[in-house]
């Protein structure tokens, strides 16, 4: 017992000097990290589906720690993903240790993706993990695992209707991990991208019965990767409304920057020449998901039960 509240009281201790929040003890901590990787274990071969953010990372160290040369995470590359993703989940698997293998998915031949209903994630991880599944037999798996932690079963995410229907596992859920207690692993193992916001596809950016094309997607990337620069900030996001309108989100402190004649005229001009007809400024800032507030819950129970 004293063992144990010196190790406790290191923790705290530690957390305060990093200026970290602890939501659990050390003995939770490691109960829950043993508890991933025996799960991870157990699988025997497996594939993480890794988009290279902090859920799918922290699997991916999980599986090369638990299953070795028997661990391959997988990254699929689109004209949905943003520039320099495809890059950084080089690096990360680079430096986990993990088998690493780049796809091509083609989510934009599906003509019910392209529709872009509230259900768009379904028709875009039915064919993620349909492409995965082919390539078990040559890749070595048996099992495909996804990052999805106890946080995204209370939110609407369609994505996890596919993943059930092809029997994909969600070890991080399996292990009863939340956001934070993945971003706590993911500090203790020091991964590079244990603070990274999220970062989902540049397709969630349109609003929802706005066709996705490749135009679009490449005119929201290309305003993202201009206003960081331009603004020197990591997390905003550009939001691609009906009759290519701009809806620029950016954190609410950063509002009062567009007071600036000289800034506003040179986002609207830059955004204009890229292809958007009208520019506006968010005044509720940047939140993540916002596209799901103009989704009726009928419509949500509709989709569900289609």
């Amino acid at each position: 017992m004293l063992d144990q509240g010196r190790r406790a009281a290191a923790w705290c201790e530690s957390r305060r000097k990093t200026g970290l929040t602890m939501s659990v003890m050390p003995h939770e901590f490691e109960s829950r990290r043993d508890r991933l990787l025996e799960i991870l274990r157990g699988y025997g071969r497996v594939a993480v589906a890794f988009s290279a953010g902090v859920d799918s990372t922290v699997v991916a160290q999980a599986a090369q720690i638990a299953c070795g040369d028997k661990a391959i995470a997988i990254t699929a590359v689109s004209p949905s993903l943003a520039s320099g993703e495809r890059e950084v989940a080089v690096q990360l698997a680079s430096q986990i240790g993990i088998r690493h293998q780049l796809i091509e998915t083609q989510e934009l031949s599906n003509g019910d993706y392209l529709k872009n209903p509230p259900n768009r994630c379904y028709f875009c991880k039915t064919e993620l993990y349909s492409r995965l599944e082919s390539l078990a037999a040559r890749l070595q798996f048996d099992v495909i695992v996804n990052g999805a932690n106890l946080d995204d079963l209370g939110d609407y995410r369609p994505g996890m209707q596919a993943a059930g229907e092809h029997r994909v596992c969600s070890p991080l859920v399996e292990a009863g991990f939340t956001k934070e207690n993945v971003r706590e692993l993911a500090r203790a193992w020091q991964l590079p991208n244990c603070e990274k916001p999220a970062s989902p596809c540049l397709s969630s950016r349109l609003a929802y019965g706005v066709e996705v094309t490749p135009e679009r997607l490449a005119r929201v990337d290309q305003a993202e990767i201009w206003l960081r620069g331009a603004l020197g900030l990591a997390e905003l996001r550009v939001r691609h409304e009906a009759h290519d309108l701009a809806r620029v989100e950016v954190p609410c402190d950063a509002l009062s920057r567009f007071l600036d004649p000289a800034l506003r005229q040179r986002v609207a001009e830059k955004l204009r020449a890229l292809g958007f007809k009208y520019v506006t400024l968010d005044l509720d800032g940047f939140r993540s998901g916002s596209m799901n507030a103009g989704v009726d819950l009928v419509q949500i129970v509709a989709v569900r039960n289609d």
